[in-house]
């Protein structure tokens, strides 16, 4: 039996989970959890110091293992001085900083060169609002969340390549930075690295590049069969799209907001970024955590209303039931039942809308609906999106990130062999799934 470390960072938690590998089989064990909690100064930040802390404390608890890989959310960065030391906390994607951003490209030809859904919060936008800080003068290097935490653990620097494809710095064609987007700033990005390749070792332990975006992990742990699938990994997001050979980069897929970002084995990860479970997460935090179960059975008896799931509006936290419910039309006293059915029906059709497009842009067809990731859990959500979508879902596994992680970890090794259908076939083997057919209603 072999046994990798996935270290596997949310937007509101972090853990490791030890994989181990075996005889065509794969079961996972947590060995630490820890919450991700952003720090507001002037601006909104990280505590990337805290989250290291907690890493190094969960390898510890991990044991020995073969390698170690890290995944994380995209676009946030890090930024290093010419000896090599963090220049302060990395700043949140949630904070106001981009607001009424604008780059000196148009956005035509931004899309041909980086295929990029527009999001105000993507890498390419935070460079522009922090160009005039001091800290920006001061860089000599880059690096994203993922890639600073294995600089910090081996010392080596580098930019793992579905993470980079989020920044918008990247050419979608060639997989490299791109000279035209990057030639204009101050300090250097990094050499790009692919999942697989062993970026160095920690107390003699290899630290391998993964999918080193969550999503790009969570798309390898999808256990589907064959091609025509879509796929929604939904947690604080819902990120709704398809696996193709190559870009999808015409006008309609720019107007449409869709995404190419880069997957493992030179995939395209054709999608979008749609809201989540993020308003009913806070919802939940205002609400005092109750249990979720209960709630999503009370909530089934309400009468569906629909909001924009996607509205800006819905970005920031706090108040937020008060908001959904006023966008609804719902009384300001609206139960919290009512407020998450309006949010489950909501993001269901949030769903159905980018798969519909994913599939009409693409020219793919799709049998069925994978949802992998914490929403897999949310019985309401999955049964909804199949009735929305008129499709099979199937939902789970929930730890797909992790056995992503930790399949390209355990494929780098030797220990599996095969391209991700032969990857996915060990998910089928071993995961359990749970199917939703759809019902008219």
């Amino acid at each position: 039996m072999r046994s990798f470390a996935a270290v596997d960072l949310g937007a509101s938690s972090g853990r490791v989970m030890v994989g181990r590998v075996r005889d065509g089989d794969i079961e996972l064990e947590e060995t630490h959890r820890f919450a991700n909690e952003p720090v507001r100064t002037h601006h909104l930040h990280w505590d990337i110091l805290g989250l290291y802390r907690e890493m190094r404390r969960g390898l510890e608890k991990a044991g020995p293992v073969d390698s170690v890989g890290i995944d994380a959310w995209a676009v946030d960065y890090g930024l290093l001085d010419a000896s090599g030391a963090l220049i302060g906390n990395p700043v949140h994607y949630r904070d106001s900083r981009t607001d009424g951003v604008r780059l000196d490209i148009s956005d035509e030809r931004l899309y041909e060169i980086n295929g990029l859904q527009k999001l105000p919060f993507n890498t390419i936008y935070q460079l522009a609002a922090a160009r005039r800080t001091p800290q920006f003068g001061i860089a000599r290097h880059l690096l994203l969340i993922p890639d600073l935490l294995a600089y910090w653990l081996t010392g080596e620097i580098g930019a793992e390549y579905t993470n980079a494809s989020t920044t918008g710095l990247l050419d979608v064609r060639t997989g490299e930075w791109s000279v035209p987007l990057t030639s204009a700033l101050p300090f250097s990005l990094p050499p790009i690295r692919r999942p697989g390749e062993t970026i160095g070792e920690h107390h003699g332990t290899k630290v391998v590049a993964v999918g080193s975006h969550d999503t790009a992990s969570a798309v390898v742990g999808v256990p589907a069969e064959g091609a025509n699938f879509a796929y929604i990994s939904c947690g604080t997001w819902s990120l709704v799209g398809l696996e193709l050979a190559g870009p999808v980069l015409g006008p309609q897929s720019r107007k449409a907001n869709f995404t190419n970002e880069g997957g493992v084995d030179g995939t395209i990860r054709f999608l979008r970024n749609v809201m989540g479970l993020w308003p009913l997460q806070e919802c939940m935090r205002e609400w005092g955590s109750p249990d979720i179960g209960e709630l999503l059975r009370k909530a089934s008896r309400e009468k569906p209303v629909l909001v924009d799931i996607d509205d800006p509006a819905f970005l920031p936290p706090g108040a937020m039931a008060q908001r959904v419910a006023k966008a609804a039309g719902l009384p300001a006293d609206a139960s919290p039942a009512q407020v998450t059915r309006c949010i489950v029906d909501s993001l269901a059709l949030a769903h159905k809308r980018a798969i519909e497009q994913a599939q009409e842009l693409s020219g793919r067809h799709v049998d069925a609906v994978h949802i992998v990731g914490g929403g897999a859990r949310n019985e309401l959500l999955c049964q909804l999106t199949a009735d929305a979508c008129g499709l099979p879902v199937l939902a789970g596994p929930v730890e797909a990130t992790a056995l992503g992680n930790v399949l390209v970890q355990a494929r780098a090794a030797g220990v599996i062999g095969g391209d991700l259908a032969a990857l996915r076939s060990v998910l089928r083997e071993t995961q359990q799934v749970v199917r939703y057919d759809p019902v008219r209603r």
